[in-house]
């Protein structure tokens, strides 16, 4: 089935949406939706090729997930999934690079970009407060 009769068909009831009181648009809750908008573009179940960004299991990096589109009747081969730990920099460079050299989304490469420096910005510490004394560690 095409993407574009998948999207008529799901647009308005999927279980991957989240539908709120006085809210004009639903939210998707996709594991592969960047933005968390239910629209056509970044929906991941409908395209072949998908993006998901999300924290490592021991929340010092960020998993980066490709959707193969080769092996789209194979659900154990189906994800490329890579931990990227090295640092912010190299994180980005290396989720840019592999969105748009290689030609991959080059659509969702800024959605991409937005959730991982997120992500990372939100696993580092937070910094001492003005003022406040030291916590003493008890032995």
């Amino acid at each position: 089935m095409s993407s574009e009769i998948a999207w008529a068909v799901t647009r308005n009831n999927s279980a991957y949406l989240l539908k709120k009181r006085n809210c004009p648009k639903p939210f998707s809750v996709d594991p592969f939706n960047l933005t968390n908008k239910n629209s056509f573009r970044y929906n991941g179940f409908l395209h072949k090729k998908a993006v998901a960004v999300a924290p490592t299991a021991d929340k010092k990096g960020v998993t980066l997930t490709l959707k193969k589109s080769s092996r789209s009747y194979r659900p154990g081969q189906r994800y490329n999934r890579s931990d990227l730990k090295k640092g912010a920099r190299v994180v980005l460079t290396t989720i840019r690079n592999t969105l748009n050299k290689q030609r991959y989304r080059k659509d969702l490469s800024k959605a991409a970009l937005r959730r991982a420096s997120a992500l990372i910005r939100a696993q580092k510490p937070l910094p001492p407060r003005k003022g406040a004394k030291p916590v003493k560690k008890a032995d």
